[in-house]
């Protein structure tokens, strides 16, 4: 890991619009030839995780509230962590580790309920303490939207789009229920972005 590094955990609120540039260059340089418009359109981030090496941005994360459901439990408030990158030159060093641990710190003192991202990278998260949910996964229909309680109410299998194509991880945060990870878990429908 670079001795220069710092991590910044900077709330959605407080990112200025130069930085916010700067991420979004590391991203698409990170994803070089994916269109990510559509998924800075879709997605409405809390807060970023911004890795910094003698002041300059090189790697990101961010996080957004998702509410995911194991079988027909409670929904959970979960920090979906989107777009992790670093800049091409800056990877293999233990940076986006290093952004990583301070986002997972972060998330649990937000009062999340769990984290959850769907990985490019297995080693990263592993290491970080993430682990694969092994139970089928689902979308809720955007069609239960809006309907009164839904949000809250348990949902169950039947009438959700299964995802056998995806695979997800979950961090385990302090306010984390005990979970059954051969269940079912289910996520709300989300437009214009990834599904998972």
């Amino acid at each position: 890991m670079s001795s220069n590094l710092t991590v910044q955990v900077i709330a959605a609120d407080d990112i200025s619009p130069a930085l916010l540039a700067e991420i979004q260059t590391i991203c698409g340089r990170a994803y070089a030839g994916e269109n990510l418009g559509p998924l800075w359109a879709a997605y409405t981030a809390d807060f970023y995780a911004v890795g910094f090496v003698d002041g300059l941005a090189v790697s990101h994360a961010m996080v957004v509230t998702r509410w995911l459901q194991a079988g027909t439990g409670p929904l959970l408030r979960t920090a979906y962590v989107e777009l992790v990158a670093t800049l091409p030159e800056f990877q293999g060093r233990g940076i986006a580790s290093a952004v990583m641990a301070h986002l997972g710190t972060a998330m649990a003192a937000a009062g999340y309920d769990l984290g959850g991202l769907c990985p490019a990278d297995t080693q990263l998260y592993r290491r970080l303490g993430w682990e694969y949910w092994r139970g089928p996964l689902f979308i809720r229909p955007p069609e239960s939207r809006g309907k009164a309680g839904v949000e809250r109410n348990a949902v169950t299998v039947a009438g959700l789009i299964p995802t056998p194509e995806e695979r997800v991880m979950i961090l385990r945060l302090p306010g984390t229920p005990p979970l059954d990870l051969n269940l079912p878990l289910s996520a709300e429908w989300r437009a214009g972005g990834e599904l998972w």
